[in-house]
């Protein structure tokens, strides 16, 4: 049912802490989070707007088209970059987005090696614009930005794409971390729907534990055949302390936060989301309600001693209390 092994029973996936999605849209989303505060996620350029005034670092915003006349502003944005990313504002799951890795004549070599003209470029804008990929079909707005160039570090595990980092954070304590890796199958594409590999994280330590592909575990990448587990992500604590950090960013108390390591610039925000996946689960061999009740409980704890917790010690309290264990 959840590929964790020979757990059949929902009695079972109960004890073991399994959140499933009722759970978690009862439990944590409906209870944490505002639904006002939605655009701020929901939208990715008023989330890069927010971390920038907050000092968060993402990638850098090259231009924003909302509107079919503004088309012709492509190249004025674009300029001489040979590469960049053009995402819909309000998109989901991936779709929609086009990655052009370098220039071919008068072409756009995108990140699969598909050579694409500047007028397909502009009808691609033209359907984000008519809210082809957005959440419920609305009008939305084009984001032009950098392309994030991954770390090396993950050359033997990933194929093509930028692998990503996924953590949840309840009310500012990162409760689960998974690695995401694109596959030949999911286009180069960090999205688990699409076929990519997610691969659980040791909170404390940063270092990949098991993998999980199309819901089965897996110990070893599809097309590079490397070994997912073992592997230590640099800067753990960046991450963590930039996961914990954009509560106050949005102000949500339950989201998923997605983050890149580009060789250069570090650990970067990427967008956040209000109602992340389960499959983390899996990754981790691990659920996330036990781990969700402990933080509810040492929040309460603390508030009636009248304590309030920076950045830093929740990022601690939670590596302290969820480190990986033997199993894992």
């Amino acid at each position: 049912m959840f590929g964790f092994g020979l757990i059949k029973t929902w009695r079972e996936l109960n004890a073991k802490g399994i959140m499933g999605i009722n759970r978690r849209n009862a439990d944590y989303v409906l209870k944490y989070n505002k639904r006002s505060l939605y655009p701020v996620v929901d939208d990715k350029i008023l989330t890069k707007e927010r971390a920038i005034e907050a000092g968060i670092h993402v990638p850098e915003m090259y231009g924003i088209i909302s509107s079919e006349k503004e088309i012709e502003k492509l190249d004025q944005i674009i300029g001489d970059r040979t590469d960049f990313v053009i995402k819909p504002a309000m998109g989901a799951g991936g779709d929609g987005i086009l990655v052009i890795a370098d220039r071919f004549e008068d072409r756009y070599k995108t990140v699969s090696g598909k050579i694409i003209s500047h007028e397909e470029i502009e009808h691609q804008i033209s359907s984000i614009l008519t809210g082809l990929y957005s959440l419920g079909g609305s009008r939305d707005r084009a984001l032009i930005e950098y392309r994030v160039k991954p770390d090396p570090l993950f050359k033997s595990i990933s194929y093509e794409g930028v692998p990503d980092i996924r953590v949840i954070v309840l009310m500012g304590y990162p409760i689960m971390a998974m690695l995401r890796l694109p596959t030949r199958q999911s286009g180069g594409k960090a999205n688990l729907h699409q076929g990519a590999i997610g691969v659980g994280v040791d909170l404390a330590t940063g270092l990949t534990l098991q993998g999980t592909w199309l819901n089965n575990k897996i110990s070893k990448h599809p097309d590079t055949s490397n070994f997912v587990a073992g592997v230590q992500l640099p800067d753990w604590d960046g991450f963590m302390n930039l996961s914990a950090g954009c509560y106050e960013l949005c102000g949500l108390g339950y989201i998923g936060v997605d983050m890149v390591l580009d060789q250069e610039l570090g650990p970067l925000i990427l967008e956040l989301n209000a109602r992340p996946g389960l499959n983390i689960q899996i990754a981790n061999n691990a659920g996330l309600t036990l781990r969700a009740h402990a933080v509810e409980h040492h929040i309460a704890d603390l508030k009636r001693k009248g304590i309030t917790e920076t950045v830093e010690e929740r990022v601690r309290f939670s590596q302290s209390l969820f480190a990986a264990t033997p199993s894992q």
